[in-house]
């Protein structure tokens, strides 16, 4: 399986969550090297702020990120971190 880049990461939660104040992507799969699920582009770690995370509890947060990777995460997305937060908390 063929891992996953920034760049789609970040493409679909641009096109999925808007409007964004701040977009981060980072890939982690280096830090995760020896153990099972672990490959390129399989481990990532998410920090968006937008004003749609606003009067949102971490879970739905959470449901709004996966929900705009949907088509992604299949593609080889192993492990996600994710840190969202309105621009009142950022």
């Amino acid at each position: 399986m063929s891992g996953v880049t920034a760049l789609q990461i970040e493409l679909a939660l641009r096109a999925s969550i808007a409007p964004l104040q701040s977009l981060q992507v980072s890939n982690e799969s280096h830090l995760h090297a020896g153990h099972a699920g672990a490959g390129e582009g399989s481990h990532w770690r998410v920090r968006i702020v937008s004003e749609r995370m606003a009067g949102l509890n971490r879970v739905a947060r959470h449901r709004l990120v996966y929900h705009a990777l949907r088509d992604v995460i299949p593609q080889g997305v192993h492990a996600l971190a994710i840190e969202a937060l309105s621009p009142a908390e950022a």
